[in-house]
C-alpha cells in the first residue's frame, strides 16, 4: 500500500453551496416536512458563524492492490465527528427561518442511535452561539435506546443546567433498538394535539436529509470530477439506511440538469459499495438476495467450540466472525430500511455491490487502515476498543476486502465516504447524570410536554 496526502478542502461547504441548497427544495417540489418549510435565512455574519463547522475534504489516500483510494471526509466538525452535521445544520437553519416567519417557537424531536441526536444538539447549540435563536425560540429533544449509551456525546446543551432542562436527552429502555422510533413517533403524535408554547417537529424524514447530502456531489465535482477519461469510480459507504448515498445521487442529478452552478456534471454516475455489519445486514441482503430474512445469510460453522465462526460460501459476507449476529457498532441499528428499493435500483443501473464486514476483518486490516488514514489527519488509537464510532474503519475495510475478493472491476477507483469516526478522547462522552431514563411513550410524551411548556 502507498499513502499520500494533499490539502483539498471546501471550507464552510454549507455557505459555499448555499445557492444550491436554496434551490434544491424547489427543484424537488418540497413544500415542508411537518410544520416547517424549506426556506433558509439570509446569508449574513451570523449564518456564516453557524456554518463554520461544515468543512468537507476530498483527499487522495493512496492505493490498495492497484486501486486508487480517496477519502471524502465528512467528519471535520469537532462537535460531532460525523456526516450528520450537514443535515442537522440545514434542519436548524430551516427552523430559524420558520421562527422568523411565523413567530412560532419550535421543539425539534428525533429518535437516534447516537450520532443523529449528537449532531442535532450540536446544531442547536451553534444556533444559540451564533445568535440565530434562543432557548425561548428553539429547543431539541432526542430519544436514544439504552444500548446506544456508549455513543452519546457531550455538548454545550449538557454542560449548562438551564440548557439541559430545555433540551432533554432521553435514554429509552427498549427490547429492540429500532423500537425508539415507534415510541418517539407515538409520543410526538400525542403531543402535537396538545396546546403548548413550542410546536413540536418530528425531524426523522428522508426529505430532511437529502438536500444537505447533495453537498457530497458538489464537493466531488469541484475537487475530483468524473471526467470523460476518468477511470470507473465506486463510492464505498458504511450504511444503515443509505440516506447519504441517496442525497449524493440527488446532487448528481441536479448537476446533470445543468442549473448554471458552475460545477461539472459527472461524465458517468459512479457505482455504490454498501458496507454493513452482521447484526443489521438488511440492505446487502436485499441487494444480493432479494429479501431481508436472516435465513438468507450464509451458513456459519464453528470448527472449534471456543473459536470464531466461519463460512466460505459467499465472499460478500464475513469469512470469519466472533458471532453470526455480531453488532460492531450501535449506530447501525435500522432493520429492513425502506430505502433499500431505491438503492437497489441505483446499483442495478450504475453498478456496485454490497459487503458485510466483521470486527475480526476490521482488525486484520487495522494497521493498513491506520497507515492509510494517518496522513489525512485521522489517527486510529493503538487499542481498537477505544473506538466509539466505527463507520470510517468499516467503510475502508469493506473497500479493501472488495478489492481482495475480486468484487471490484479492474482499474476502478474507490471513493470512501468518511461518515464517522471518534473516540472518547476526540469527542468526550456524555457526562454522567445529564440524561433522563424513560421506558414508555408516555414517559417520552411527559418529557416533551415539559420541554414544550
Amino acid at each position: 500500500m502507498t499513502a499520500v496526502s494533499t490539502d483539498r478542502v471546501v471550507a464552510r461547504a454549507m455557505t459555499r453551496y448555499l445557492p444550491m441548497l436554496r434551490a434544491t427544495a424547489d427543484l424537488l417540489g418540497l413544500s415542508n416536512t411537518g410544520p416547517v418549510g424549506f426556506r433558509l435565512p439570509d446569508d449574513d455574519d451570523r449564518l456564516a458563524r453557524f456554518h463554520e463547522a461544515s468543512d468537507i475534504a476530498l483527499q487522495p489516500a493512496g492505493s490498495w492492490h492497484g486501486h486508487r483510494i480517496a477519502l471524502l471526509d465528512l467528519m471535520r466538525n469537532p462537535g460531532t465527528r460525523t456526516t450528520k452535521t450537514f443535515a442537522s445544520l440545514h434542519i436548524v437553519a430551516r427552523a430559524v427561518q420558520h421562527i422568523r416567519d411565523t413567530g412560532e417557537p419550535l421543539l425539534l424531536t428525533t429518535p437516534t442511535s447516537g450520532n443523529k441526536g449528537t449532531a442535532l444538539r450540536d446544531a442547536v447549540a451553534r444556533a444559540y452561539h451564533a445568535g440565530l435563536a434562543t432557548p425561548d425560540e428553539l429547543r431539541v429533544l432526542t430519544v436514544a435506546p439504552a444500548h446506544s449509551r456508549p455513543k452519546l456525546r457531550d455538548s454545550p446543551l449538557s454542560a449548562d443546567p438551564a440548557l439541559r432542562e430545555a433540551n432533554p436527552l432521553l435514554v429509552a429502555d427498549v427490547s429492540r433498538p429500532d423500537d425508539v422510533k415507534a415510541l418517539a413517533r407515538s409520543a410526538y403524535e400525542r403531543l402535537r394535539r396538545e396546546p403548548t408554547r413550542f410546536t413540536p417537529w418530528f425531524t426523522l424524514d428522508l426529505d430532511n436529509y437529502r438536500p444537505a447530502d447533495t453537498l457530497r456531489a458538489y464537493v466531488e465535482a469541484e475537487l475530483d470530477p468524473v471526467g470523460p477519461h476518468s477511470p470507473p469510480r465506486l463510492h464505498a459507504h458504511a450504511v444503515s439506511s443509505a440516506y447519504g448515498l441517496l442525497g449524493y445521487h440527488l446532487g448528481v442529478g441536479l448537476l446533470t440538469d445543468d442549473r448554471g452552478w458552475g460545477l461539472p456534471a459527472p461524465h458517468r454516475h459512479p457505482g455504490f459499495l454498501l458496507v454493513q455489519q452482521l447484526a443489521t445486514p438488511d440492505m446487502v441482503l436485499s441487494l444480493l438476495k432479494g429479501g431481508t430474512d436472516r435465513d438468507l445469510l450464509p451458513r456459519y460453522r464453528r470448527p472449534e467450540q471456543s473459536g470464531p465462526w466461519r463460512q466460505d460460501d459467499d465472499p460478500h459476507f464475513p469469512a470469519v466472525t466472533d458471532a453470526p449476529d455480531e453488532r460492531l457498532d450501535a449506530t447501525f441499528y435500522t432493520s429492513a430500511p425502506p430505502t433499500s428499493a431505491q438503492i437497489n435500483t441505483l446499483i442495478a443501473r450504475h453498478g456496485g455491490t454490497g459487503l458485510v464486514v466483521s470486527r475480526r476483518e476490521c482488525l486484520d486490516h487495522y494497521e493498513d487502515i491506520a497507515d492509510l488514514l494517518a496522513p489525512l489527519g485521522h489517527r486510529l488509537p493503538e487499542n481498537p476498543a477505544d473506538i466509539r464510532e466505527w463507520s470510517l474503519v468499516k467503510a475502508v475495510t469493506g473497500a479493501m476486502l472488495a478489492v481482495e475478493r475480486g468484487l471490484v472491476a479492474p482499474d476502478t477507483d474507490l471513493l470512501v465516504h468518511g461518515s464517522g469516526f471518534y473516540t472518547d478522547e476526540s469527542l468526550p462522552p456524555l457526562r454522567a447524570g445529564t440524561q433522563r431514563e424513560v421506558s414508555s411513550s408516555a414517559a417520552i410524551e411527559d418529557a416533551m410536554l415539559r420541554a414544550a411548556r
